[in-house]
């Protein structure tokens, strides 16, 4: 998903020293026009930037695209990161400049890396009639960031665990790991309590965890969180417990190890400075235009079924300042 923000702000996002466990309240965020779909964002913000490598979190729906038109966001380029695309409800379909041609379906995992440089379009397909999901992005480490762009799928099997349907894309939990490559420690799961039911879970005592509230009522350490919140968890012993605070209860727990660097997130790119995101954006620029030099293209071929791409916003006036 793009980053549709007209005047995105700049960040400097920091890993910042554990606090105690936080409730992060989402803001909305319109993607697009007056019709546009809204997403809930909890991630990146002021009082916390990442999560382990986690870096952005959108939530959104149930959207009747009948209403707002759905999901229609056309290609636009990434850096430095890998996108986490899972859905509850609707279809979504995937084309990028790597050839790769996919669709997004309820409780597969679509994560697209990109590394040196990606560009891709995603648009909700005519079956779809109420689209629901989350778009998540991991801030590739940067021993790593530069790595060559492409696309994985997996459909995780369902399990039952202390009651709890569980489905974990990412990582390991309750037994099950995923295939699918990572580039720092992490964990992601979609998790069902039923009403008034809890589970516990035994995780890594080096992450970070936060729960991302989809359904339902929530109480974690003591803290209780509603649809569209996020509660933030630092590194601690012991398992992890989640109660359903009356009817039934899906999250979404996305862990890992602190990141431990400094990154700078902006529009959809990652960078570690202001002039590494100028050029970035540039180059974005230049290749739209088709105006880059010959054989210096970041982005890729962009697709014959691409009619338009977005262009990147203007930068801001200042320069960056550091967060956290």
């Amino acid at each position: 998903m793009s980053n549709l923000e007209t005047a995105p702000p700049e960040l400097d996002c920091a890993s910042q020293a554990a606090p105690g466990v936080q409730v992060l309240p989402p803001r909305a965020v319109p993607l697009g026009g007056p019709r546009a779909m809204t997403v809930r964002r909890t991630l990146p913000q002021r009082a916390r930037s990442l999560i382990g490598a986690w870096c952005f979190a959108d939530h959104y729906g149930p959207d009747d695209v009948t209403r707002t038109g759905g999901m229609r966001v056309a290609g636009h380029p990434h850096t430095e990161l890998q996108t986490v695309s899972w859905l509850f409800s609707g279809e979504i379909e995937h084309r990028d400049t790597t050839g790769a041609h996919a669709w997004v379906r309820p409780g597969e995992l679509n994560l697209m890396t990109a590394g040196a440089g990606i560009a891709h379009s995603e648009y909700s397909t005519p079956a779809t009639t109420m689209l629901h999901g989350v778009q998540l992005w991991v801030a590739l480490p940067r021993e790593h960031r530069f790595t060559g762009p492409g696309l994985e799928h997996y459909a995780p099997p369902p399990d039952d665990h202390d009651g709890a349907r569980v489905l974990v894309f990412l990582g390991r939990l309750a037994g099950h790991a995923s295939p699918v490559r990572t580039f720092s420690p992490l964990l992601g799961a979609e998790i069902t309590l039923g009403a008034g039911r809890g589970a516990g879970f035994d995780v890594d005592p080096a992450f970070e965890h936060g729960v991302l509230v989809d359904t339902g009522r929530v109480i974690v350490a003591g803290q209780a969180a509603a649809p569209g919140e996020l509660i933030y968890l630092p590194p601690r012993p012991g398992p992890l417990r989640l109660q359903a605070a009356g009817e039934q209860a899906r999250v979404l727990l996305l862990g890992g190890e602190p990141l431990g660097e400094q990154i700078v997130m902006w529009w959809n790119f990652i960078g570690r400075s202001h002039a590494e995101i100028a050029a970035y954006r540039a180059q974005w620029q230049a290749e739209r235009a088709g105006t880059a030099s010959p054989g210096t293209r970041r982005f890729g071929g962009f697709p014959a079924q691409w009619d338009r791409t977005l262009p990147a916003p203007e930068l801001p006036g200042t320069r960056l300042r550091p967060r956290g």
